[in-house]
């Protein structure tokens, strides 16, 4: 049985319809990618799952249960965390008050501790920068910024929004390994990627979204092999 799952939704802005009967599943303990071209509509889908939009119609459960008219604080109390796109910092404040403010939900309260010192193993360059405002930091720590702040709401599914957006290629490795380790670790993972190729190398299995229809899925690796999904989306 998924752990997540999405049924027949329509969403949109106004009178703007972006989703049109999308459906997707996220199996526990695996990493499944969502991709496709730029206005497919993929940010709208991870706002409409964490409550930022209001779905028009369809189906969202959570471990069975229907989340769909759940505001988004209520989401994230069940355990459903976003990273953003363009990280969404509180760039004034520094690493440690960015990370406290991860852990502001009851989930985060209660494993502060422990996830603090997870992060610093996932990202001992954030131990170092601890009291540094989060606005003078790098891209690429930026971006570590945002996955450990969203560790730390203890969150039963991560999901990342454009992870290696604005990266060099080395940051962009650093990261992707970084979601294997996750995974290795059990954790549930939906990723929003540009990188197709890297996003569907790290998956276990991959929805693809193209104006605003799911109109493919398979196992990820299966997926990178299709001639379709290599000519739209790899260049090959």
């Amino acid at each position: 049985m998924a752990l997540l799952e999405i049924a027949e939704l329509d969403a949109g802005y106004g009178e703007l319809q972006i989703l049109w009967q999308a459906g997707l599943r996220l199996e526990a303990g695996k990493l499944t990618a969502l991709i496709g071209s730029n206005g497919a509509g993929k940010t709208t889908l991870l706002r409409t799952l964490m409550g930022l939009v209001r779905p028009w119609r369809g189906r969202i459960t959570f471990d069975g249960r229907d989340i769909r008219a759940l505001p988004a604080h209520a989401k994230a109390d069940l355990g459903l965390v976003l990273v953003p796109e363009g990280r969404q910092l509180f760039t004034d404040m520094t690493v440690y008050e960015n990370l406290e403010l991860g852990a502001t939900g009851p989930r985060g309260r209660r494993l502060f501790r422990q996830n603090l010192e997870r992060v610093f193993t996932i990202f001992p360059r954030l131990k170092e920068r601890l009291r540094q405002r989060s606005g003078t930091m790098s891209g690429g720590e930026q971006q570590m910024l945002a996955v450990a702040r969203g560790l730390m709401a203890s969150p039963s599914i991560l999901m990342i929004d454009e992870l290696s957006l604005g990266l060099s290629p080395l940051l962009t490795l650093s990261l992707f390994e970084t979601l294997r380790q996750l995974k290795g670790e059990g954790l549930t993972m939906l990723l929003v990627e540009q990188n197709v190729h890297m996003a569907l190398a790290v998956s276990d299995y991959a929805f693809v979204l193209s104006e605003g229809r799911i109109t493919m899925e398979g196992e990820a690796r299966a997926l990178a092999q299709n001639d379709e999904v290599r000519k739209a989306y790899l260049g090959i």
